[in-house]
């Protein structure tokens, strides 16, 4: 089904101004890389049918890290040399989709709102071509080769201009062929590659804490903001206990470990992905895993855990939060986890979309003592910490 309004998410660049040793679209933010809310402010919003993601090929890897259980983004296509290759590349991609509209948004950005997406598909529809603009609050001078002042500038009448820039698809498409053609290839945003085209660019209201990271300075800031509006930490815990029955092997953390013995229950019986859950939704006071997947209901026999979790983690982010830190201590004498612990740890954090860093897997045994110490079964208990924005409720 053709898509009517498509967002092409520009994240090819290399971005080392802003230190570190990744491009800064891999960069974390209170945990969270920039990409990933960026692409997630279009996922969510209901007017936005497609979400084109462009990115430099050497960079595959760090975006499927970086999106894990983010949705139903389009696969990526790999970006150009310049920013404006890269936009015609994820154009180009649209083209089975065949959008009536485009916008186009640099990955960078990862503070847009839902209401600045709203207007800018308004603006679009109304005019063609749009772009989001803020109003320049400081004096502006202009100078010469000497860097002596030349002329004072009328405020008034300038603007600093943002993504998502909208557009007709057709009709951005048509320019950007065009100066293909011309072999122009150095507009640094679609809007001027439009006005060269000749057509008028209508300018809407934009944001001005829809900033483009570009610098560390930029990168601290955001940091301090993105943390000071989350600023209810709270914290949950989980248990589970299953039994062990007929089988070769146990699902741990998301790991399938060969054991002499399997583990009955509804699902697939993964102990550690059960207490993350019901640590999770504890931390957010949204019940347990049995009031969002009861056992009562079939379709949940035999289901990979997995799909639970991710479920627990997008309730946090439903809400404009993140997951801080999950830790889970699994009890048994047999299997051991040991050899396995690295493994789950990158399970758990590819699932719920954070770094291994922020994620804890513990074994111990029961000293032969009790249900655990007869090799009758399993138990697991977790902790989840995560971020929101703060509310009375």
């Amino acid at each position: 089904m053709a898509a009517k309004v498509a967002a092409v998410v520009v994240a090819a660049g290399r971005g080392y101004r802003a230190g570190g040793d990744a491009p800064k679209q891999y960069r974390e933010i209170a945990g969270e890389p920039v990409i990933r809310p960026t692409l997630a402010a279009f996922l969510g919003h209901p007017q936005i049918d497609a979400v084109q993601p462009v990115i430099h090929p050497d960079d595959e890897s760090a975006f499927r890290a970086a999106t894990a259980g983010l949705g139903d983004l389009l696969p990526p296509v790999s970006g150009g040399a310049t920013r404006q290759a890269s936009v015609r590349a994820g154009l180009a991609a649209l083209r089975a989709a065949a959008p009536e509209f485009v916008l186009i948004h640099d990955a960078a950005r990862p503070f847009l709102s839902g209401d600045l997406i709203t207007r800018a598909i308004a603006a679009a529809e109304a005019h063609g071509a749009a772009v989001p603009a803020v109003a320049i609050t400081d004096t502006v001078k202009k100078v010469d080769e000497q860097d002596m002042v030349s002329e004072t500038l009328d405020r008034s009448r300038l603007r600093t201009v943002q993504t998502p820039q909208a557009f007709a698809y057709d009709l951005i498409v048509a320019f950007h062929n065009r100066a293909a053609a011309a072999g122009r290839e150095d507009f640094t945003d679609d809007a001027a590659l439009a006005e060269w085209a000749g057509h008028r660019v209508n300018v809407f209201a934009g944001e001005s804490t829809n900033v483009k990271l570009t610098t560390n300075d930029d990168f601290e800031r955001a940091e301090a903001v993105r943390l000071a509006a989350l600023a209810d930490v709270r914290t949950g815990n989980g248990f589970d206990v299953h039994a062990f029955g007929d089988g070769d092997h146990v699902m741990l953390a998301g790991v399938r470990i060969p054991h002499a013995r399997g583990v009955t229950g509804h699902s697939d019986a993964d102990v550690a992905l059960h207490a993350l859950v019901d640590a999770i939704l504890g931390a957010l006071a949204e019940g347990d895993i049995g009031v969002h997947f009861p056992p009562s209901d079939p379709q949940w026999r035999g289901a990979s855990s997995d799909r639970f979790l991710a479920f627990a983690c997008e309730r946090v982010r439903a809400r404009s939060g993140l997951i801080a830190h999950l830790d889970v201590t699994i009890v048994c004498e047999a299997p051991r986890v040991g050899p396995h612990r690295d493994a789950m740890r990158a399970r758990i954090a590819a699932i719920a979309g954070i770094p291994i860093g922020r994620v804890g897997v513990k074994a111990t045994t029961s000293e032969k003592m009790g249900f655990t110490g007869r090799g009758e079964g399993l138990v697991a208990m977790a902790t989840a910490t995560v971020r929101l924005p703060w509310s009375a409720s």
